[in-house]
């Protein structure tokens, strides 16, 4: 599912430690002022002035630091709402050095399984404890090998429970799958018998893209497969809308890089094309029906 070169070595997952690196840094060049993250230079194990120095030096990355800091915001005011409205169970997919569960609000209120491959579980319990961080008791780790065991039956023996409403966070790992995989996921979620979320971020073909916007990710696309994490897969929005409804969720909020800018700069003046990055939530049941 997730990085299959670097899980079969049994290495922690390199891009993971980049966009922890990303959030750290927001929190600093942009004062955090999209996504507050205190524990997110304690997970790292890195000084400070370091990863600001490295950020820093390089200006053409700023947008995909701007782009991590928006999707987790999205994705943890979309969880917020989830929860308010009845959700007790978040799964974490492709959890990296996610900090969510370590400053989880609603504490015993909602159960979170963070699920990622085990090199990268114990690598990130490594940093937890260098760092002091506790290990809430709402927290339940779930190693999976995503290429050979089934998502739902990992779940389950974690004590997952298939009848509560449950929020799933799916960030940067998409981008990474074959296609059957990333559906395979979805259906699962989109088959669960009561209210299920997903939020995850996607991108549009590199052909659509503006010219300024296709070196910025051919840019990145490079670098990544260099960490042996390289991007495979890319939906255009309208046909990735129509599969969604069609495997069952009935509610689906989308955002572009228009909408991206909309909700977070809405005073930037310059026009901003429809092609590029996407956050999407899904949600299967309408709570009006």
């Amino acid at each position: 599912m997730v990085k299959r070169e670097l899980m079969q070595i049994g290495m922690p997952s390199r891009t993971a430690l980049a966009a922890a690196a990303h959030r750290a840094a927001h929190q600093v060049l942009e004062h955090g002022c999209i996504f507050s993250d205190p524990l997110a230079f304690s997970i790292l194990g890195k000084d400070a002035d370091t990863v600001v120095r490295d950020a820093a030096e390089h200006p053409s990355r700023r947008g995909m630091r701007i782009f991590i800091a928006t999707r987790a915001r999205f994705a943890e005011d979309s969880l917020a709402a989830a929860v308010k409205d009845g959700v007790r169970q978040l799964v974490i997919l492709g959890a990296g050095l996610d900090t969510f569960a370590y400053r989880n609000p609603f504490g015993d209120c909602l159960r979170v399984f963070e699920v990622d491959a085990l090199a990268t579980q114990v690598w990130k319990r490594q940093l937890l404890a260098e760092a002091a961080i506790k290990l809430p008791d709402s927290l339940t780790f779930v190693p999976i090998d995503f290429e050979r065991e089934p998502l739902i039956d990992k779940l389950m023996a974690a004590g997952f429970d298939t009848e509560q409403e449950t929020f799933f966070s799916w960030l940067g790992v998409v981008p990474y799958l074959t296609e059957p995989a990333v559906w395979s996921t979805l259906c699962l979620i989109a088959g669960l018998p009561n209210c299920a979320n997903v939020v995850f971020d996607y991108n549009n073909p590199p052909d659509s893209l503006s010219p300024k916007m296709r070196i910025a990710h051919d840019d990145r696309a490079a670098r990544v497969a260099k960490l042996g994490e390289a991007f495979t897969v890319y939906f255009e929005t309208s046909k990735l809308h129509a599969q969604l409804r069609a495997i069952g969720f009935a509610e689906i909020q989308d955002l572009g890089p228009p909408q991206i800018f909309a909700c977070f700069f809405p005073n930037f003046a310059s026009s901003i094309p429809e092609s590029g990055g996407h956050i999407l939530n899904a949600i299967t049941i309408l709570k009006s029906e």
